[in-house]
This record gives C-alpha cells, structure tokens and sequence, in this order.
C-alpha cells in the first residue's frame, strides 16, 4: 500500500501543472509544489486561504457568487471554457491562466480540484499572430497602392511585395502550428493527471477499506472473509501495477528509452510460456487456446514481443465473458510471423475502430472496465520498432481478432533482413 501512495504523492509532487484542492468552503486544503512555485508562496502560506486569494483584487468578490453557484450545481470542466481567466501572484502580478475543475465526495465533503495552467507563453505567441496579421493588411494595403501608382514597375514590384507575403504566411502558419501543438500538449497533460487520479482513487480505496475490514475478522471462523478482502488487495495491487507500467511505457517511448534488441529464440514455446504468466487472470469457465504452424525460431526482440503479447491476451480475457475460449495462433514463414489473438468478447464499434490505437482512447461500451486507454497505443508503438504491424477484425457482442505481423530476421540496427 505503500508503494502506490508513493506513486501517488510522486504524480502530485512532480506534475508540471498547479494542482489545487479546497473544500466546500473555497478553503485551499492542498496545493502541489507547481502550483506554490506558479504563484510565488511559501510552502505552507495557501493552506487555509480561500481561493479568491490566487485572483485579481477586482473579481474575488464576484468569484465568490461563482463559486457557490458552482457548488450547488458542481460539473467537471475542461481547460478553457471560452472565456480568458487571469491569476494573481503573490506580489500582485497578474498572469493569463487555463483552468479545468473536477470535484469528488468523500463520505458528505465535497472536495474541488483545480488544474492549473500558466499560458503566459501562449499569449505571447498570439499577440505575435496578431501582430504578423496586421503586417499582412499592411503588405496587402501596399501592394494594391503600387498596382495603381507604379503601372510600369508592377511586375517586379509585385514579385517582391509577394515574396514578402509568402514569408509572412509561412510564419503566420508556423506561428499557429506552434500554438496549436502547445494547446494539444495541454490537454494531454490535464488528461493525463484527471484520469491518473481517477484510475488510482478507485483501487487505492478497495485496498484501504479492505485492510480495515480485516483486522475486524480475527477469529479463526472468519478466515474466509480474510481470503475475500487479501483476493480484493491483490487484484487492486495488480490493477494498480498495471496502470504505472502503462504511463512509465508511454513516457519511455516518448523520450526514445526503447530501442529493439534482437535475438534468437524459439516462438512457439516462447508464447506458451507467455499464455502461462497471464491463466491467473481467467475468469470462471475461460481457457486459453494455443496452436502454431511453420517455423519455430524467429530472430526479433523478445522483450517488446512479450509485452505485445500479454497486452492483446490480457485485453482477451478482460473483455470475455465467463466459459469462453481465447484462441491465439502462430504462424511463421521465411519472412514474417503472424500472431492472432481471438476472443468472443464484447466487440469494438467500426466508430472506435478507427482510434482504438490513440493514446488514452477508450471504446464505448468499455467505459465500465477498468483500463487507462493506452494499452493499444503502447503495442502498436512497439509494432514500431519491430517494423510490425497490426490488423483488427471486430464486430459488437460478437469478438476481436486481432493480428500481429512482424519480421522474422530483425538485426540490431532495427530493420529486417530484408532492409526495409
């Protein structure tokens, strides 16, 4: 239990947002280091204050009405909302902020957070935008004044005046492609931390109210109850494991942490010893199918390719209902090898299919099964460096196929051996 709320106060301690946390009252009961360090207090100095303390002089009062019309009708809102918000620092400057809220009960208290987003930087880049506009009415304005007065020298003025305005428009693209990366940026972050939090609240609390219960049952009749409530920690210990080794995966690839390194080894007994690390995850009634035609050794990375598997057998188990079959074949050729994953499972919509593969996209009839929506993004990010892909068959209630292709003969420069 220790080990997750480790990871929990490290995720609070070391986002790159402000995070605020107040009570019914408007009252700051936690604020993390980014959040004290945006706004230029002391470690200790928010707890305590109300909100209202991190806003211009002039709007707290009316901040106030807002914020109870907010608890009375409390809803989740994204970054932004249309409207431009602007903060307080400690030694009154003022700075342009996005602001997304999120609230929870904990028995009758209800708690409100604020993710907090410092887009001083963003502003400057759209004040530029503003700014490369004007000069673009301004080169406009100029060209159609020398079209009238320089008949004679149009052509050569108008060549200069459009090679200007050509520059102008690829720096105002430019301009705004930045922009529009930092707002993606941004909201992966905040969708990062909310469902962190989210996915982490849940199992942390089966843990802690189940080892309240147990030291209630310390008669020996009640060992059966101790067995349900240690079987409850232990699926919401490996949950939690689960969703960590799905964000420390992500954040490897993203750095480029993960490079392929290939070697030979024997396919076929290489799945069915994978098949056996996952058969503590059947359900009542599941079995596990195996079968493999052609070769046996294959030269790829055997790590990235095992990660890959347990993903997509994991995925078959968790979205299968009890007594039914998960059918994984192999089959490996001079070239290539190709690894499918069957299931009778609750099946993908042709509308989800389409980004099942995006980082922290979940399907949605799997809103109620636990997942952080990374697992497939992750895989097909190894697919990658194997030079693999993957293929996926679904129909709603009625299952998934889903196949892995990758070469046979990886080398170590990360290409197959037939160079591409």
């Amino acid at each position: 239990m220790n080990f997750e709320k480790t990871h929990m106060a490290a995720l609070y301690e070391n986002a790159t947002e402000g995070i605020i946390l107040t009570n019914q009252n408007g009252q700051i009961i936690l604020a993390n280091p980014a959040a004290v360090k945006m706004f230029g207090y002391g470690t200790d100095e928010l707890i305590g204050h109300n909100v209202e303390v991190l806003l211009p002089q002039k709007i707290r009062e009316h901040h106030i009405k807002l914020r109870e019309t907010f608890y009375e009708d409390p809803q989740h809102r994204s970054m932004g909302s249309g409207r431009d918000l602007y903060a307080q620092k400690k030694n009154g400057q003022k700075f342009p902020v996005e602001v997304s809220l999120s609230y929870y009960y904990r028995g009758e208290q209800r708690f409100v957070i604020a993710f907090i987003v410092d887009i001083t930087h963003r502003k400057v880049i759209e004040e530029s935008m503003r700014l490369q506009q004007h000069e673009l009415e301004k080169v406009s304005d100029e060209i159609r004044t020398l079209n009238a007065d320089l008949e004679m020298k149009v052509e050569e003025r108008t060549l200069i005046l459009k090679e200007a305005l050509q520059k102008l428009e690829v720096s105002q693209r430019e301009l705004s492609e930045a922009l529009d990366k930092e707002r993606q940026l941004n909201e992966i972050k905040s969708r990062f931390v909310s469902m962190a939090s989210h996915e982490f609240r849940t199992p942390l609390s089966t843990v802690l109210s189940s080892a309240s219960l147990l030291s209630k049952y310390t008669k020996a009749e009640d060992q059966e109850r101790r067995d349900k409530h240690i079987g409850r920690i232990k699926d919401a210990v490996k949950n939690l494991n689960d969703i960590l080794e799905d964000f420390l995966s992500l954040g490897k690839l993203d750095e480029g942490k993960i490079a392929a390194s290939p070697g030979a080894f024997q396919v076929n007994d290489f799945i069915e010893e994978t098949i056996d690390d996952v058969r503590g995850l059947l359900k009542n009634g599941q079995n596990i199918v195996y079968n493999h035609n052609g070769e046996a050794v294959i030269h790829s990375d055997k790590k990235l390719l095992k990660n890959i598997l347990l993903n997509l057998v994991s995925n078959a188990i968790k979205f299968s209902p009890e007594n039914s079959n998960v059918v994984v074949t192999s089959e490996v050729d001079n070239e290539v090898a190709r690894i499918k994953v069957q299931d009778k499972g609750i099946g993908i919509s042709e509308e989800d299919q389409q980004h099942l593969f995006s980082s922290f996209f979940r399907g949605g009839n799997a809103v109620n099964i636990q997942g952080t929506g990374l697992g497939l993004h992750i895989v097909k990010r190894y697919l990658d460096l194997l030079h693999g892909k993957v293929d996926l068959e679904s129909e709603l209630s009625k299952g998934t196929t889903i196949t892995v292709t990758i070469p046979t003969n990886l080398t170590t420069d990360g290409k197959d051996n037939f160079g591409d």
